[in-house]
């Protein structure tokens, strides 16, 4: 235990004398969130939208008034389709409308109408997500009646504020990647200097450096992870924890153990820190696409359904935002666990036993 310790301190000091890794640890957990969570919006933000209007009357000026900020620029009129087409191919507007000659009569007479609508398709979430917006200002203006009433209830995030959702996300994604990166450079940087032959020679058991210099990069995450949710989640976005905080602590814990074991493989088959970075991505993005952080596993092709069931990134995600947003007992979050905990020590293993082969 006390060799354990001195080597885990040793590569802690390492770490805080290197101002640069300091400054990216700092900035991954507090700007790069904060960014994630306020920058990325998926609901409509200042949509440029034109429109084409041969009616001459007020139907259409009624419906384009609804049309107001944050969620749209003022709609701009152009004097024919071709004009309007080609200001979205010049991406000057996101939105198009065209309401013909008979829109209004036909409207007022109670006949069907038309409004056509062109979107532009390359900001396929935002374009989709105002298209939704529009057919529903359009059907308020249905003469209509339903004899149903239909009342949404909103669970988990009842504003629907998509900013504590991504900030979340981004934290997740941030600690698989720092985890992985920060391990495998605490060896290959033994290389790259010139020590690691001084390492070999050192009467030191093997397994407890690896354990030792594997578990003082977890630990840094771990403190950048309180960072990120005291000034960030908390402190910023005022994200909701109705689960417990130390049911997430130990979570993440564990997955930041398995990702260690990604880390040590990749330290293992890299010569130098430029190819740990590549290598890193390599392996990260697949599990963080198979992870449900981009697109929900269901959505996802049966195939790749199969493949995310091996993404410990699934289970720490979909913990997470259990204990986060819908406050989970431990007991039904043992399922979480168990993926995140059998992956884990499997992935620990092998990239222990890899590593270690270089002893």
């Amino acid at each position: 235990m006390h060799i354990f310790l001195n080597v885990l301190g040793k590569e802690l000091l390492g770490f805080f004398r290197s101002v640069m890794l300091v400054a990216v640890i700092i900035y991954s957990f507090t700007f790069d969130i904060s960014i994630a969570g306020s920058g990325i919006q998926i609901k409509p933000r200042n949509v440029a939208v034109g429109y084409v209007d041969e009616t001459g009357g007020g139907i259409s000026q009624k419906i384009l008034a609804r049309l107001h900020a944050p969620e749209f620029r003022e709609p701009k009129r152009f004097l024919s389709q071709k004009q309007l087409s080609q200001a979205i191919f010049n991406k000057e507007i996101m939105v198009g409308i065209v309401f013909d000659s008979d829109f209004e009569k036909n409207y007022r007479a109670g006949k069907k109408s038309q409004i056509d609508m062109l979107l532009d398709a390359t900001a396929a979430s935002q374009s989709l997500t105002t298209f939704s917006y529009l057919q529903n200002i359009v059907l308020e203006f249905q003469s209509i009646s339903f004899p149903l009433e239909i009342k949404s209830h909103k669970l988990f995030n009842q504003n629907a504020d998509n900013h504590t959702f991504m900030a979340l996300t981004e934290l997740l994604s941030i600690i698989t990647l720092l985890v992985v990166i920060l391990t495998a450079i605490v060896f290959v940087k033994e290389k790259e200097e010139g020590t690691w032959d001084i390492m070999l020679l050192m009467p030191v058991n093997p397994k407890i450096t690896i354990l030792a210099k594997s578990f003082s990069q977890v630990l840094i995450v771990m403190a950048g992870v309180v960072l990120a949710l005291g000034f960030v989640l908390f402190g910023q976005f005022d994200t909701p924890l109705n689960g417990s905080f130390w049911t997430f602590m130990l979570l993440t814990f564990l997955y930041a153990f398995s990702s260690a074991g990604i880390g040590l493989f990749v330290a293992a088959v890299s010569k130098d820190v430029m190819q740990v970075a590549q290598l890193s991505i390599v392996i990260m993005m697949p599990l963080i696409f198979l992870s449900g952080a981009w697109t929900p596993v269901y959505a996802m092709h049966p195939f790749f359904q199969v493949l995310s069931l091996f993404s410990p990134l699934r289970y720490y995600i979909e913990g997470s935002e259990s204990i986060f947003y819908r406050g989970t007992e431990f007991i039904d979050l043992i399922p979480y666990f168990g993926g995140v905990l059998i992956l884990g020590v499997l992935l620990y293993w092998y990239g222990f036993q890899k590593i270690g082969k270089l002893f």
